[in-house]
C-alpha cells in the first residue's frame, strides 16, 4: 500500500506557516514556551502598534524643534502651513519610536510640556481597567463590559416613549432590566430625541422620583440621565449615585458642584447644539478634534468643581448632532478616546444611523445594536448603555472572552 504523502512543508522549511498579527494577542499565542524574556515580548508588542500625533498652535521654534527631534527617531513628519502665525504638525510612528520621543523630548525646555503630554496618552491608551467610584458604590471596569439599562419614564423617547410612563410599569421594567443582567440602571426623565423640546425640573422629577426611590433599593447603582444641577440635587439624595449629563456640562455647568458635594459620579457626553436643534445638517471643521477637546474641556470643568477624577465616564455621544458619517467614524477611531484618561460609555442602541445602514425600522436594530456593541467592546468602550439587556449581556460577554482570551 503506498505511503501517502504529508503536505505539511517540511525539511528545509521547518515546518513553515505564515501567522497574521492584526492584533498583539497573535503574538503572544505564538511565543508561549518560546525562550523569551517577557520583556522581549512586550517590545515587541509595543513596536507592532503604531500611532499618530497631531499637534496644533505650535510656534515655529516648537515646529522646528519637534521636526528634528521625529525625523531623527525615523518617524514620518507632515507639517502643514502656518495658520494665524502657528504651526501644526503630524506624525507618525510606532509605540517605540514614541517612548523614544517621549525621552527626548522630555530634555528640551520647548518640548518638556509636549513629552509630558504625549507620556500621559501613551499611557492611558494602553490602559484596560478603571475603577468607577460614584457615591457609595464602586465598580471595576475593564475585566468585563458592564452594562447599563435604559429606563426611559417619557411619553416621547424616540424608541420606547410612553412604555413605562407609569410609576408601576416603570419599576417592573427596571426590575426586569436587572434580572436580564444590568449592572446599573439609568433613569430619564426628560426626552432627547432631535426635535424635543425642554422640559421644567418639576415635570422632569415628577416623572423619575417614583421609581428612582423603589429601584434605589433593587442594590445597584442608579444613573438619572438629566442635564438640571436643580433635579440631580434631588435624585441624589434619592437613592441615585450617577449623573448622566448629556450636555457634558454645558447647560447648566453648577451640576459639576451638585455631584461633588454629593461624591457622586458623573457622565459627560459630547452634544452638538440641543434636542431640538442637533441633526439640523450638523457640520465639523474636525470631527474628532472638536469631540475630544469637548470631553477634555469637560473633564476640566468637572475637576475644577471638585468631581473626583475615578467619579468620570466619557461619551462621545452617537447619534447627538452627528450625521451617518459622523457617528461611523466616531466608532472606528473609538480607541483615541482613551487617550483621556477615563472610561468610554458607548450608546447605540437601536439608534436612528443604524436603521440608515441597514435600512431597518426602530424595531428591527437588535442585530445592528449588537454588532455595534461588539465593535465598540473591541476598541475599548468600557460601559454600553442599552435596552435590550438580555441579548446584549451575552454578546459582550462572548467580546469580553475573545479579547481577553478566556471564558
Amino acid at each position: 500500500m503506498p505511503v501517502r504523502k504529508s503536505t505539511a512543508i517540511h525539511s528545509m522549511t521547518g515546518n513553515l506557516r505564515m501567522i497574521c498579527l492584526e492584533t498583539g494577542s497573535g503574538l503572544t499565542e505564538e511565543m508561549q514556551g518560546m525562550p523569551f524574556a517577557n520583556e522581549a515580548w512586550d517590545h515587541l508588542l509595543f513596536r507592532m502598534k503604531n500611532y499618530g500625533l497631531r499637534l496644533e498652535g505650535l510656534t515655529r521654534e516648537t515646529a522646528e524643534a519637534l521636526r528634528r527631534e521625529a525625523q531623527a527617531l525615523g518617524m514620518e513628519v507632515c507639517l502643514a502651513g502656518p495658520s494665524s502665525g502657528r504651526e501644526t504638525i503630524l506624525l507618525l510612528g510606532n509605540g517605540r519610536q514614541f517612548e523614544e520621543m517621549t525621552a527626548r523630548a522630555s530634555a528640551i525646555p520647548t518640548l518638556a510640556e509636549i513629552a509630558g503630554g504625549l507620556q500621559r496618552s501613551l499611557h492611558n491608551l494602553l490602559r484596560s481597567d478603571y475603577r468607577l467610584r460614584c457615591g457609595d458604590c464602586t465598580l471595576e471596569l475593564g475585566r468585563r463590559t458592564v452594562l447599563m439599562g435604559v429606563l426611559n419614564v417619557t411619553p416621547d423617547s424616540f424608541s420606547d416613549g410612553g412604555r413605562f410612563l407609569s410609576p408601576e410599569r416603570a419599576v417592573d421594567h427596571g426590575h426586569r432590566l436587572i434580572e436580564e443582567g444590568a449592572d446599573l440602571l439609568d433613569i430619564g426623565g426628560e426626552s432627547s430625541r432631535p426635535g424635543a423640546e425642554p422640559l421644567s425640573a418639576e415635570e422632569e422629577l415628577g416623572r423619575i422620583l417614583t421609581p428612582l426611590r423603589f429601584l434605589a433599593k433593587a442594590g445597584i447603582p442608579i444613573s438619572v440621565d438629566t442635564c438640571k444641577a436643580e433635579v440631580a440635587r434631588v435624585v441624589l439624595k434619592e437613592g441615585a449615585s450617577l449623573i448622566n449629563d448629556i450636555s457634558g456640562l454645558r447647560f447648566d455647568p453648577s451640576l459639576a458642584e451638585v455631584v461633588a458635594r454629593a461624591g457622586a459620579g458623573l457622565v459627560l457626553m459630547h452634544m452638538k447644539g440641543t434636542s431640538k436643534t442637533m441633526q439640523k445638517s450638523p457640520h465639523y471643521h474636525c470631527l474628532m478634534g472638536e469631540v475630544f477637546d469637548y470631553l477634555q474641556e469637560g473633564i476640566a470643568l468637572a475637576e475644577s468643581a471638585g468631581v473626583r477624577p475615578e467619579g468620570i465616564l466619557i461619551d462621545p455621544g452617537l447619534g447627538f448632532g452627528k450625521n451617518l458619517d459622523h457617528n461611523l467614524t466616531l466608532l472606528r477611531r473609538l480607541r483615541e478616546f482613551k487617550c483621556l484618561g477615563k472610561p468610554i460609555l458607548i450608546g447605540p442602541s437601536r439608534k436612528s444611523f443604524i436603521g440608515k445602514v441597514l435600512d431597518l425600522p426602530l424595531e428591527e436594530r437588535l442585530e445592528g445594536t449588537a454588532a455595534v456593541v461588539a465593535w465598540a467592546i473591541w476598541q475599548g468602550a468600557s460601559i454600553v448603555r442599552v435596552h435590550d439587556v438580555k441579548e446584549m449581556k451575552r454578546i459582550a460577554g462572548m467580546i469580553d472572552a475573545l479579547r481577553d482570551g478566556g471564558a
